[in-house]
This record gives C-alpha cells, sequence and structure tokens, in this order.
C-alpha cells in the first residue's frame, strides 16, 4: 500500500513553497519541519492584537499598537544615532525610530504631511513614545492587510515571522477537503470543524482564546494526533492477539505449595494480578501484559506467581533485570519460595564464565531448569531454552522493543509481563503501553511500615549527620543520597566520594560504603552486600539505588538537594525505607533559597506515599519528557497534543480507536478508509501494514 494521492501536495518539497529557498529550508529543518504538511502542524503560539486605536494614550506602555499618523519632521542621525521622525496622532505626538536606514528610502515610505498607519511595539523614554522599526508602515487605504489579530509562530535562526505566515498560508492552501474518520457522535458532542476547517481556524485566531487547548479547532487536531496514535497500538495489539499464541494452562499444584510457605495473605490487588496474568497465559493468544505497582506493592510475588504457572504448564519462564544486583535480589527472594515448590531456579548474569555457565547453560537447555533470572546475559546467542513459555521484563524502560522481541525469539511465541516500578500517569502509560492489557498493584501488603518523612535545610548539615550517628549506634542503618550535579556521571560521582570522605572522618572509616554508576559491576556488588549483611552502617550512594534494593534494616534515607530530584524518583529513594518493622524515616535536605514551586512539590511527599497520585503531581510539574526521561520514554512526539493536559482527550481516542478496529478490522468501510488516510497523513506508516485482511 502507498501513500494516497491527495496527500502528495502535503509531503512535496518546502522549497516548493512560496518565500522559502534551500537556506529557509534548511532553518525550517532546524525545527524538525521538513514538509508542508510539518508546517501545517506547526500551530502558532501566541498572537499580537492589532486592532486600530486612535491614539497610543489608549494603551499602556510598552505595547504593540495599531494606529493612524500624519507624519512631520524627519530629524537625521546625530553622529552614529538613530534617524528620528515626527508624527501625531488624534491626541498626541511621538516618534518613529531607524537605525542604518538610507534616508531616500526613509522619505519614499514615510513623506512628510502624508498620513500613515504604522504598527508595532511603543515604549517610552523620557517621556516620549518611540515606536522602533515599524513592524507594518501603510498606506490608509491598506489598512486591511494587518490582521487584527497576528498569529505569532515559533522560529529559530534565518526565519522571521512573515516567511514563516507566508509559507503557513501556502501550506494552508494545499491542504486538501478529506474524508471523515473522526466519530460523528464525538464530533457533534465536541462541536469540532472537520479537519480542513480545523486548519484553517487554527491557523487564523482570533483572540487569545483561539489559541488555547480548549479551542475547538485545537482540541480536534490534537485529537487526531492521539487517535493515529491509538489506531496504530490498537492494530499492533490486534496483530498480537490475531497471531496464535499457545495456552500455557496452569494446574494449581506449585502455586498451593507457595502459597502455603508464605508468612502473610498475598493483597487482594496480587491476587486480582495473578488471575488476570493466568488467565491470559491459559488463553490461545499471546500475552502482552503491563504489571504496574507502587513502591513495595509486591509485584515480585505475582512475578513468581506467573512463572510458576509457566512451570505448571510443562515449559520455562525468564524474569530479566536491569542490572546485576536487581537480578541476584530477586534470585535470593525467590528461593526459598522456589524451594518451598520444588521448582529449580538459576542466576545467570555476566560474571558467570566457563565451566560453572556451562553447566547452567545445558540444564536449561535440558528442561532441568524452571525458572531462569538474569540479567542483558540472556540475549546471548547460546542461551538455549527448552521450552520458554513466559517472559517477564522487570524495570522496561530500560529495555529497548528490539531487546523485547529478541528475548521473545528464544521460545515459541512466549507470554510477554513488562513490570515498572514506577507509577506512570494515566495519560502516558495509555500513550506508551495502549497496545498492552494493564494489572495494576494499588495496595501493599501488610507489615510495610509507614515512611516519616521530613523536610530540613541544608544549613542543618551537622544536626543530621548527629541524628545519624546516634541512630546507627543502636544498631540502625542508613542510606545517604548525593545529589545529581548536572548531567555528567562524573560530576555527580565527585559530589559523592566527597560525602563519602567526610562522613567517613566523623562517624568513622569502616561504617561507610559507597556506591556509583561508575563503579565496575563488582566492586558496586560488594559494597552493596557489605551494607545489605550490616557490615557497614551508611551506604553513601548516588541514585543507582534508586530501584530494588532490599535492605529490611536499613531504615533512614537521607536525600541532599532533593529539589533537583523529580518527585516520583524521590518517592522511589523514599521506597528503599520503611521495609522491616523498624520505624522509618526520609529527610529531604534542600537548599534554604528554595522557590515557591519546589517547596509545593517537597510538600506533596511529605504529604503522601501514594506513588500513583505523586506522579500526577510530578507530570502536572515537570512534562512528560522529565517524568520519563525523553531518551528512554518511548513516547511518541506530539506537535499539537498535549500529554499532561489533555489526557481525557487520549481515553477517549483509546477506546475511539479500539471501537472502530472491532467493527472494521481490516477498515474497509467508509470511515475504515478515512482512518487509513489520517495513518498516512500522521506518518504512521507501520501501523498500515498490520492492517489485517478480513
Amino acid at each position: 500500500m502507498s501513500r494516497p494521492e491527495i496527500l502528495y501536495p502535503l509531503f512535496a518539497d518546502l522549497t516548493t513553497l512560496p518565500g522559502i529557498g534551500p537556506k529557509g529550508a534548511q532553518a525550517l529543518a532546524q525545527m524538525k519541519i521538513t514538509t508542508p504538511r510539518d508546517l501545517l502542524f506547526t500551530l502558532p503560539h501566541s498572537g499580537i492584537d492589532r486592532s486600530c486605536v486612535s491614539s497610543i494614550r489608549e494603551a499602556t506602555l510598552p505595547a504593540t499598537v495599531t494606529v493612524e499618523v500624519t507624519i512631520g519632521r524627519h530629524r537625521p542621525p546625530a553622529g552614529r544615532g538613530p534617524t528620528r521622525i515626527e508624527v501625531e496622532d488624534a491626541r498626541t505626538g511621538f516618534q518613529l525610530v531607524f537605525f542604518h536606514a538610507r534616508g531616500d528610502w526613509l522619505e519614499r515610505m514615510l513623506p512628510t504631511g502624508h498620513r500613515r498607519i504604522v504598527s508595532g511595539k511603543i515604549e517610552l523614554f523620557d517621556g516620549i513614545g518611540q515606536m522602533a522599526h515599524p513592524d507594518y508602515v501603510l498606506r490608509p487605504e491598506e489598512r486591511d492587510q494587518i490582521p487584527d489579530f497576528e498569529p505569532v509562530y515559533p522560529l529559530t535562526a534565518g526565519l522571521t515571522q512573515k516567511t514563516i505566515a507566508k509559507s503557513v498560508s501556502a501550506a494552508v492552501d494545499r491542504a486538501p477537503k478529506l474524508p471523515e474518520w473522526s466519530d460523528p457522535g464525538v464530533m457533534a458532542r465536541e462541536g469540532w470543524p472537520n479537519w480542513r476547517d480545523a486548519l484553517l481556524l487554527a491557523h487564523a485566531p482570533e483572540t487569545d482564546h483561539d489559541l488555547s487547548a480548549s479551542a475547538p479547532a485545537r482540541m480536534r487536531l490534537a485529537y487526531d494526533e492521539l487517535f493515529a496514535h491509538q489506531l496504530t497500538l490498537s492494530l499492533i495489539r490486534a496483530d498480537r492477539r490475531a497471531r496464535k499464541g499457545r495456552a500455557s494452562v496452569s494446574t494449581g499444584r506449585l502455586s498451593r505449595q507457595i502459597r502455603a510457605a508464605l508468612p502473610y495473605r498475598p493483597t487482594a490487588a496480587q491476587e486480582r494480578a495473578v488471575s488476570e496474568i493466568t488467565r491470559d497465559m491459559a488463553s490461545d493468544q499471546q500475552m502482552g501484559r503491563l504489571l504496574q505497582g507502587d513502591v513495595g506493592s509486591g509485584k515480585t510475588l505475582v512475578a513468581l506467581m506467573a512463572l510458576v504457572a509457566a512451570v505448571e504448564a510443562g515449559g520455562q519462564g525468564v524474569l530479566m533485570a536491569p542490572t546485576e544486583i536487581l537480578a541476584r535480589q530477586h534470585f535470593e527472594s525467590l528461593a526459598p519460595l522456589a524451594q518451598a515448590a520444588n521448582v529449580s531456579l538459576a542466576l545467570l548474569t555476566g560474571r558467570d564464565k566457563g565451566a560453572d555457565r556451562g553447566a547452567k547453560l545445558q540444564a536449561l537447555k535440558a528442561g532441568e531448569v524452571g525458572i531462569l533470572i538474569g540479567t542483558h546475559a540472556v540475549f546471548s546467542a547460546d542461551v538455549e531454552f527448552a521450552d520458554l513459555r513466559l517472559v517477564i521484563i522487570d524495570e522496561q524502560h530500560r529495555f529497548g522493543v528490539s531487546q523485547r522481541l529478541e528475548l521473545g525469539r528464544k521460545g515459541d511465541r512466549p507470554d510477554t509481563l513488562v513490570m515498572t516500578a514506577t507509577p506512570i500517569p494515566r495519560s502516558l502509560s495509555l500513550a506508551q503501553y495502549g497496545h498492552m492489557d494493564v494489572s495494576i498493584l494499588d495496595e501493599k501488603p501488610p507489615g510495610r511500615t509507614p515512611v516519616q518523612t521530613a523536610l530540613v535545610s541544608s544549613e542543618r548539615y551537622d544536626s543530621v549527620v548527629n541524628r545519624l550517628r546516634s541512630a546507627i549506634d543502636a544498631g540502625r542503618q542508613a542510606y545517604w543520597v548525593c545529589p545529581l550535579v548536572g548531567e555528567s556521571e562524573v560530576s555527580d560521582l565527585t559530589a559523592a566520594e566527597e560525602r563519602f570522605k567526610r562522613l567517613r572522618a566523623v562517624l568513622g572509616e569502616d561504617r561507610v560504603g559507597l556506591v556509583h554508576g561508575q563503579m565496575p559491576s563488582a566492586e558496586k556488588d560488594a559494597a552493596m552486600a557489605q551494607f545489605a549483611a550490616g557490615q557497614t552502617d551508611v551506604l553513601v550512594a548516588t541514585t543507582v539505588i534508586e530501584v530494588g534494593v532490599n535492605v529490611p534494616n536499613a531504615s533512614i534515607m537521607v536525600v541532599e538537594r532533593a529539589e533537583i530530584f523529580g518527585l516520583s524518583q524521590l518517592h522511589q529513594l523514599r521506597g528503599r525505607v520503611g521495609r522491616g518493622a523498624e520505624a522509618s524515616t526520609c529527610l529531604l535536605m534542600f537548599d534554604p533559597a528554595l522557590s515557591e514551586t519546589a517547596r509545593r512539590r517537597l510538600e506533596v511527599l511529605r504529604e503522601t506515599e501514594d506513588g500513583f497520585r505523586i506522579a500526577e503531581e510530578d507530570l502536572a510539574i515537570r512534562g512528560a519528557g522529565d517524568v520519563l526521561g525523553h531518551a528512554q520514554s518511548g513516547l511518541p512526539r506530539f506537535r499539537i497534543a498535549d500529554l499532561e493536559r489533555q489526557a481525557g482527550l487520549q481515553a477517549t481516542a483509546q477506546s475511539d480507536a479500539r471501537r472502530l478496529l472491532d467493527a472494521d478490522p481490516a477498515l474497509e468501510t467508509d470511515r475504515g478508509r478515512a482512518a487509513r488516510t489520517l495513518l498516512w497523513l500522521m506518518e504512521q506508516d507501520k501501523a498500515i501494514g498490520l492492517i489485517r485482511a478480513g
């Protein structure tokens, strides 16, 4: 299938638009605008009121003013100064100011005694109004060339507003009338215009309201982007569901033994998640499910129950962790339970070498290992399973989609479960994981003690260290997290080493450990192991300990310069304590020169331990890219839609896309064919290939 002919003009070269030569096209490419279609979706971000007033006295200066004037005396420049031209409006006089302008050009454009309309920014200097280099100078009869409300577009070096406005206008003229892909019911309810009218309105705003995300034309265009994205995700989901999976039906025999060995009862949320996962595994469609849980909500137990279900069905399961520390920790926490059910469990990391590694691989291939826990080492070509039924990936955003698929190829159509420990706001979860079914753990197992969170100014450093000394003398352990110093790992490292030295000097050399991202894995693991075994009392760390480390005796968390961390990250760090019976404390140390917003953010953490609420607050304050980290977020880049402020629109787009595909899987009805055009328009070419016949 190729792009419909009706869209060709929108994907032509930019230089085919008036006023854009090779240099202009290069400048636009800096803004990721390479076709007329990209220009259509580059909307004005603000506007200038250029409606005519009778006198500048009607405006509060400085302001942009459009006014009719009589041209007076031209005062030539003194030395290197500007040329000044005196003008009079209906009530007062002011000056037009020009630097480096030729006198004869000014005489022709602004002849003394004539009337002209001028529009530009006017400011007061020594009590005299001055308009430097007006944006418009026109004869009174040409007044309609100035819009009453002029849209302002984003710019980059080498572009002017006039150039971009002219090329946008030409691109809009090219926009064809397209068949309607939106649900007529949604359009009527929301009062949305059709696609082409929405473009015309969005590029010709008449008031500030027309520029807001809630203006009908903008809502419509944002919806189109979200709908195309959700349609793509729904096609991926439908494609996966249409592929025959293998039914892995569990008997419950082994899981009953594990439940009997548990020192507590699973929460209702854990039970719900386990039954959703085992139901998916028992069907003959391939599972693609996201398990989202707050800090300490018990994802590991749910993962084990799913892996055991694969073993009960006669197959194997693998759990992938992003770091060796986490893989080892999963192994240690699951080993006693696996043993209770007589399930063989193995750990494979990059550290396994030679005969030891060979023996593990042999056992895995022979089906003697039921559950494998590992790091990236599992991707190696020589790692072969007897019958891989289930792939679980922990902390998904650290693994790319291609790596997930690579792991899937190690078995015959295995099911996939992705676990994330960071609660993701609903709008981002729809954008990122809309092709997956979602299970949510929103309860904490019994025995987790609430963590007391306190805000402390960094000026009180000495008293924090004194309190820390008393606590570790009483047998408690603490984490001390150093701030992120800019983007560089090297400077983060300096901050951590500096703090490590100072704390050792005060608390004693053998009582303080250090762990940071630049350390070799073996050293990092050794420092963690010493802390976990209680051989060191304080662990100074960068954020490498953010995810998953489990030391029940650690009951104090100190975070320096807490105001420069994201809320979700602080919530993750806080989750490292409160894992034992001891009352736990999290001290967020902040710079005394704290802004109001930063203080409000830290107070949210003091008020709540609900990771989902914290994630929503984080999104509202910092935006989608920062919450997930753009490089690894897997989030689509939208030109118009705003994930933070249009969560409801995205949910509507998802249900609309799924409804359309349920009714018309091959997109062959009139609306289905229109939706195909939308996918081409939004450059979702991959999705086109997934449309199934019948």
